[in-house]
């Protein structure tokens, strides 16, 4: 299938080629999802036989300010959709130019890929959001810790996820070596929120401004990243609610076509309080491949190719379990491969592992996903599972 003429509302139907912007895990399982629908997929990134490129029809490994190579690739592909918002946005220039759909829009990568404008995004929005001030300088910096005290965050503006770019700052004191740590460089200051729980809405809008969620998860980080998603979250009813109209107005305001993750606090108080959002599948949303009728991944290929929503129904109470590296390193700090069996005894567990060559502490290498007749029951068989990995 080669690019259609110029963007179109026309479906994009099994048979065509779809390109995919990144390709690690998240490339990977809509690959996989594309795969099963009949879709082709070709894949774009610095990297070789990566976690998507395993599965794609075609695997381009170029630097992404290669933009001539970026022009021929997506000349190759009836739409262009990413798996990684930290790609330059010339990359979706270059498509539009070429008269490629581009879903999410360029315009949603920009405001996304960069925390200072997405935190101004949603501040104009009249999204509530975690108290912050934006810092260009160490002046900034400190006069942003009088206003919102401290402990507070300090993030770069560009390239952070799972924690990356971002240090704690206790007292006043310490902002000239965490301006130091950050590399002075733009950056956003956040308040610290005594929050009760971490919440997120996965969420998609077609083509046609038709929505669907998949409720409210909860979220448990440890070392700032996602260890455990919970769905559907223990939340009451309002809070539910609210949630997921914040996630309809924020896809709405962006103009989105696919899924959006909007990841919240619930601080106790009872506020809901929007921290980041992530323009495409994301982690808490796993699960959704396993226990809703019509998984996130499915989901993005319907609204970027033009087609109906899928039912987001859930099946059953599940929990997902983040795989890091650290799970291939026994006591002694020998890599040695996890005891797959022994999880694989529970007959409840499902396993994704993503393809990656070197297990790394902290890198995700894949996830378990547990259905259960309740909560508490998914949480225990996902915890002893993954324990009965480790030697």
């Amino acid at each position: 299938m080669h690019a259609v003429s110029g963007p179109t509302n026309e479906p994009i139907l099994p048979g065509s080629t779809i390109g995919v912007f990144g390709s690690g895990q998240l490339g990977r399982m809509l690959a996989l999802a594309a795969r099963a629908m009949g879709y082709r997929i070709h894949t774009f990134s610095p990297d070789r036989d990566s976690p998507t490129g395993q599965i794609a029809d075609r695997e381009v490994c170029a630097p992404y300010a290669d933009l001539d190579a970026v022009r021929d690739f997506v000349r190759q592909v009836a739409v262009v959709t990413f798996e990684f918002e930290n790609v330059a946005a010339e990359v979706a220039r270059v498509a539009e130019e070429d008269g490629v759909p581009v879903r999410p829009g360029g315009w949603v990568l920009h405001t996304t890929q960069q925390r200072l404008r997405e935190k101004q995004f949603l501040a104009g929005a009249g999204v509530p959001v975690t108290p912050f001030a934006p810092v260009h300088n160490l002046s900034e910096l400190e006069v942003g810790l009088a206003a919102l005290g401290t402990p507070a965050i300090l993030k770069t503006a560009a390239f952070g996820y799972d924690g990356k770019g971002q240090v704690r700052i206790d007292t006043l004191s310490a902002a000239q070596s965490a301006w130091e740590t950050i590399g002075k460089q733009e950056a956003v200051l956040e308040a610290v929120v005594d929050f009760a729980c971490e919440l997120s809405v996965v969420a998609a809008r077609g083509l046609n401004g038709s929505f669907a969620h998949w409720g409210v998860i909860e979220n448990v980080h440890r070392n700032h990243i996602l260890d455990l998603s919970l769905s559907p979250a223990s939340v009451d009813p309002r809070v539910a609610e609210e949630a997921i109209g914040l996630a309809h107005a924020v896809l709405e305001q962006l103009d989105v076509v696919g899924v959006l993750c909007v990841e919240m606090f619930l601080d106790k108080r009872g506020r809901l309080l929007v921290n980041e959002l992530a323009p495409r599948p994301h982690n808490s949303g796993h699960l959704t491949i396993d226990t809703a009728v019509t998984g996130q991944f499915e989901q993005q290929l319907r609204a970027v190719c033009g087609l109906p929503l899928g039912s987001t129904e859930l099946l059953r109470p599940a929990v997902m379990a983040n795989l890091l590296g650290d799970l291939w390193f026994n006591a002694n700090s020998v890599c040695v491969e996890p005891q797959w069996e022994a999880a694989l005894a529970y007959p409840n567990v499902k396993l994704h592992l993503y393809g990656k060559h070197e297990a790394r502490i902290g890198r995700k290498m894949g996830h378990l996903t547990v259905l259960a007749s309740t909560m508490d029951e998914a949480k225990d068989v996902a915890l002893a599972a993954r324990r009965a990995l480790v030697h």
